[in-house]
């Protein structure tokens, strides 16, 4: 099965609006890949007016459109794809952070306790990263954004232990991440003038 027929009635509709009849192959299919990245903003601040400003300016110098044609196709484009408006999505998951409960509190407090172990077993990674993935996790589950959803945690995790997360993590990072990511690149280099010096033989 062609797994790009699951999306057919979507873009069908979309390639159908008012303005999307008017793109060519090339402008629908970017300006549809636009809209993705405006939903993967908003899902990770709650915000978007900046960088679609920035991706209509240049979708419309691109296509010799005029900067709020751009940004209407844009816009067309999201409401089709994901059912609502930037505007409508970033105000529902204000809404839902504005509403938390004590429940999604000690789910965050879950999720913050997932961090250690990222950063200090099997392949670690730094800090930010274990932060993030933990954060994505618990936006998707609560259905907030990720700055909201990093923001709880560190909350929940002062509350629980009394200790901040940040702190906690960059200490575990120290001891664990740092000294095997430093392993890692003494072994690259090694092996990179080893290679060096073979090929000058």
């Amino acid at each position: 099965m062609d797994d790009s027929n699951l999306n057919k009635p979507v873009t069908d509709e979309a390639r159908e609006s008012f303005t999307g009849k008017t793109l060519t192959d090339a402008q629908f299919d970017e300006s549809w890949a636009i809209a993705e990245i405006m939903h993967r903003s908003n899902k990770r601040s709650g915000s978007f007016n900046e960088k679609l400003k920035h991706y209509s300016e240049a979708f419309a110098k691109a296509e010799k459109f005029d900067q709020m044609r751009a940004e209407t196709i844009i816009r067309d484009q999201f409401k089709s794809r994901y059912g609502e408006t930037m505007n409508q999505m970033r105000e529902g998951l204000a809404d839902r952070e504005a509403g938390l409960s004590r429940d999604d509190r000690d789910e965050a407090f879950d999720y913050a306790q997932m961090i250690v172990p990222l950063i200090s077993v099997g392949d670690t990674m730094p800090f930010y990263r274990a932060f993030d993935v933990a954060g994505g996790g618990l936006a998707e589950k609560l259905n907030i954004t990720e700055v909201g959803a990093r923001k709880l945690m560190k909350e929940a995790f002062q509350e629980a232990e009394g200790r901040d997360l940040y702190e906690v993590g960059k200490a575990v990072e120290k001891e664990h991440h740092l000294p095997k990511r430093d392993a890692e690149r003494t072994t690259k280099r090694a092996a990179t003038k080893d290679r060096s010096m073979s090929m000058q033989r």
